[in-house]
């Protein structure tokens, strides 16, 4: 799953992880599960960088649900690895938007990579919404879109 859906320009935002115990299984292999706990790590890292933090969206009343994740599985990480986690920008649509993820290995080759999409909701009714102007705009921004 190489990162074709990606908005023309979008930034990557790198986020470094040592891998900790709890995140391997008996084998020092990090259990499956925890890539989708980094891909939140780097998706939350790439909202702050383009200037609307989630906590910002979450004061404004506006949530960002996970609608579908895709993940493909390369290599293992391992206790004590430093993984890096590159986030991109996939599409932008009018109610969502997507993100591509790539889990790096210490040598550089790709650990797993992904995508996830998102629908916006009102918070107080969580209800679909469209994006609002000033998340599109700040996402646009830091794309170059």
């Amino acid at each position: 799953m190489t990162l074709p859906h990606a908005v023309h320009h979008s930034p990557v935002v790198e986020v470094p992880i040592q891998v900790r115990y709890a995140e391997t299984d008996a084998q020092r292999v990090v259990y499956h599960g925890n890539y989708l706990i980094w891909f939140e790590v780097g998706r939350t890292a790439y909202c702050e960088r383009a200037g609307y933090p989630y906590p910002r969206m979450e004061a404004e009343g506006i949530l960002i649900i996970v609608s579908e994740v895709r993940v493909k599985y390369r290599k293992s990480s391992r206790y004590g690895d430093v993984v890096t986690i590159r986030t991109r920008m996939g599409e932008q649509k009018s109610r969502g938007c997507s993100f591509l993820y790539e889990v790096v290995l210490p040598d550089g080759s790709i650990a797993a990579e992904g995508e996830t999409h998102h629908l916006f909701v009102q918070a107080a009714t969580g209800r679909l919404c469209s994006v609002p102007p000033g998340i599109r705009d700040a996402f646009l921004a830091f794309t170059g879109s």
